[in-house]
């Protein structure tokens, strides 16, 4: 049956915990999740993370603390989330792609108190951990070396049958968007925000009891994490893949009859360059993309070539993922990212904050119980993004006369690289680290199968004679891949605005 559309309050909403617990009162035990080959039942799943949170109350982990987790996708995601929140504790996911000094930076602002990690990501850790106060434990998926702990002695703790009592508006998780430097925040969002954003987006995208979902996002995502508490809200089946590889992914949704997917726009066009002819699909009915601005003509060619409705929807990490989703009962709006979820408002401003017509472009604004907590103690900054009691989001977007939403332009500075957000200060902190580099200016250029690449203008200290190919090995190894530039322009100087920052609307131009 479908989930029904319930506009309350945040208050309506249990906690994410609780929220487990119901859902495994009212479905019992049935085939959840399915990973690299074996089914995980959800009781099996739920008495998982009971162990875990009882091993995390073992380890001292007090309410309100956070659990950094640095993992790939896999079974253990969920154990370590729902195991945090079942101790009170909120989780910091990290992508597995950042680099040891990006990590660093999360570690120091986060200040976990538990760090959780797969074997292959321990000498980033054990890096970001050097000069810092170290956290009560460090949970290794293998063998523990000295002063760590293994994943499995944790999980070998007596369940926690009931969960250290929060509430709604406690924090959840703590999310760092685009990296960790310059514009980079840490987003507070609490179990009413996650909760709510979920429950609300089943409804609107008419998710249903029996069906079979297929997902590669990161679980280190706010766009993951809105698929995975979505589950909460149904009896339905997952597949997750550890990360995305096209034609494994086309043939899960022959194998398991796929309902539904989600995916981010670069996915659907590595999708298309694919065999998709050679592989049942007819299973397939809906396909949610987000997080990126989705090209019309590759919904139209996905469309055309298999039969499935793509449901193009718009969020933002401060608002738990999900603003405007795309329901199946819409009529076709090319272009256009859906509606508001039920209980969530959105507004479009001018310049002034005033409110301008349907149809006038402006910035988009959003109010409701998924907007974030806050900024991670930027009080200042948080103050200025819900400035008149709304998020203000720095997209630009418009209003139809029929309340659809159409995103016009996303943020001024903001790089979004398959999905992925590239903050342009973060890369000319590392290019401004090369000895020949006197100043970096960072944008986006338009690419088709990635959204955009990453562009960087240098201007060269005098008598330097750093090539394009030096610059671009040195970010190699100083930046995660989304991050590193697809090509370097040099330049005699950079254009300034009157307060002497880049003027990165220029650069733009050029590309």
């Amino acid at each position: 049956m479908p989930i029904r559309p319930d506009p309350g309050t945040i208050g309506s909403v249990p906690t994410l915990p609780e929220l487990a617990d119901e859902h495994d009162a009212l479905h019992g035990d049935y085939e959840r999740l399915f990973f690299e080959g074996r089914w995980w039942s959800s009781l099996e799943l739920s008495h998982q993370a009971k162990r875990f949170a009882g091993g995390l109350v073992r380890l001292g982990v007090e309410p309100g603390e956070r659990v950094l987790v640095m993992l790939t996708n896999g079974p253990e995601v969920g154990t370590v989330y729902q195991g945090a929140w079942r101790a009170g504790a909120a989780v910091t996911p990290v992508l597995f792609l950042l680099q040891p000094h990006e990590v660093a930076r999360v570690v120091r602002q986060a200040e976990p108190s538990v760090i959780v990690a797969g074997q292959e990501f321990l000498p980033a850790v054990r890096a970001a951990l050097d000069g810092s106060p170290p956290p009560r434990a460090v949970v290794t998926m293998g063998p523990a070396g000295e002063g760590e702990v293994a994943f499995d002695d944790v999980r070998a703790a007596d369940p926690l049958e009931r969960p250290v009592p929060v509430g709604e508006d406690d924090l959840a998780a703590l999310l760092f968007t685009g990296g960790t430097t310059g514009e980079s925040k840490g987003v507070m969002l609490s179990h009413g925000n996650i909760a709510f954003d979920a429950r609300q987006a089943a409804a609107a995208a008419e998710v249903r009891d029996g069906e079979v979902a297929l997902t590669a996002l990161p679980l280190a995502h706010s766009y993951g994490i809105l698929v995975a508490a979505i589950g909460l809200f149904v009896r339905g089946r997952g597949v997750l893949h550890r990360w995305f590889e096209p034609l494994g992914f086309l043939r899960a949704v022959t194998e398991h009859r796929v309902n539904r997917v989600a995916v981010v726009p670069t996915m659907l066009q590595y999708l298309l360059q694919a065999p998709l002819e050679d592989h049942d699909l007819s299973s397939l009915r809906y396909v949610a993309s987000g997080a990126a601005a989705l090209p019309q003509e590759v919904a139209r060619e996905w469309e055309r070539r298999t039969g499935s409705r793509v449901l193009e929807g718009y969020g933002c990490t401060e608002a738990m993922s999900a603003v405007s989703v795309t329901r199946p009962s819409d009529p076709s709006r090319p272009g256009s990212v859906g509606r508001p979820i039920d209980g969530c408002r959105v507004r479009i401003v001018d310049d002034g904050g005033k409110g301008v017509g349907a149809g006038e472009p402006g910035e988009i604004c959003v109010r409701g119980p998924n907007v974030m907590l806050g900024y991670w103690r930027q009080p200042d900054a948080t103050e200025a993004a819900m400035a008149g009691g709304w998020l203000h989001t720095g997209d630009i977007g418009r209003l139809d006369g029929d309340g659809f939403l159409y995103v016009v332009e996303r943020k001024k500075d903001l790089i979004i690289r398959g999905g992925i957000n590239v903050y342009p200060r973060d890369v000319e902190e590392v290019l401004a680290e090369h000895p020949s580099v006197a100043m970096a200016g960072v944008v986006g250029r338009p690419d088709e199968l990635m959204g955009e690449e990453v562009v960087a203008f240098v201007v060269r200290r005098g008598g330097a004679e750093a090539t394009e190919a030096d610059l671009l090995a040195f970010a190699a190894e100083r930046l995660s891949k989304p991050k590193r530039p697809k090509e370097v322009r040099f330049v005699p100087q950079l254009p300034l605005t009157p307060v002497g920052k880049v003027n990165r609307r220029e650069l733009r131009d050029e590309v």
